[in-house]
């Protein structure tokens, strides 16, 4: 990560693992902005340019949690790469991250090689150096990855980063059928330690902003047993 300088903003309720981080990455180069609360993260999230945000789970009582955090900021459009931190030992717990908004989660305790290669997974395709493809359609979706913009009938789609990324792939070889690892690996570079079930969340955020009956998908389709296809509606 030292070859491209990053703005990182880092939330956590533990001053030494806070303090740790910004250390750590600030020793890289890279700015960080360390904050000790949700509401913090919220404001600063919301008025400043930032990459990336490491978000813990668990903020105090008397703080809005990471949870209540994401969907805040999501629920804002903010399209800001998150990255969860978690102490809690069930993957389904760290799963109720990603129905929040968040783009992957690193379970604590973490190396910090692992840390830095989920932020690079998810920054991979965005700043300077990103491959750009051409644009792709399916049906009245268009997607431009140049720009990061979807259209549905010609009007935009707001994504997360990791929903553009599961629709891009869907997109890009829409004449197969992907599986849940196959899925994880194109968004995060592998599928190690990640619960395949952070597919099927994002799958139904997709559908609750692209399909007209998300019940009823015509345009992301389930194929039983197999994984997921880009449908012709």
């Amino acid at each position: 990560m030292a070859a491209q300088h990053l703005n990182i903003l880092v939330c956590d309720d533990e001053s030494l693992l806070r303090d740790a981080l910004r250390q750590s990455f600030e020793r890289e180069g890279h700015r960080v902005v360390a904050v000790p609360d949700g509401r913090s993260a919220i404001d600063r999230a919301s008025t400043e340019p930032f990459d990336v945000l490491l978000l813990d789970v668990a903020l105090g009582p008397a703080s809005p949690d990471g949870y209540e955090v994401c969907r805040v900021l999501r629920g804002r459009r903010n399209n800001l790469p998150i990255i969860m931190l978690t102490a809690m030992d069930s993957e389904a717990d760290a799963v109720l991250g990603l129905e929040a908004g968040a783009d992957d989660y690193v379970v604590k305790p973490f190396r910090p090689a692992e840390l830095r290669s989920r932020i690079r997974a998810v920054l991979r395709r965005a700043g300077s150096g990103a491959r750009v493809d051409s644009p792709l359609a399916a049906g009245p979706l268009t997607l431009d990855p140049g720009l990061r913009e979807v259209q549905r009938d010609g009007r935009p789609v707001a994504l997360t980063f990791s929903e553009f990324e599961l629709l891009h792939s869907l997109m890009a070889q829409r004449d197969r059928v992907h599986s849940r690892h196959d899925l994880l690996r194109a968004i995060w570079g592998d599928s190690a330690y990640r619960d395949p079930r952070a597919i099927d969340v994002h799958i139904r955020h997709l559908r609750e902003k692209l399909e007209e009956r998300p019940e009823d998908p015509k345009l992301i389709l389930t194929v039983r047993g197999a994984g997921y296809r880009i449908g012709e509606p």
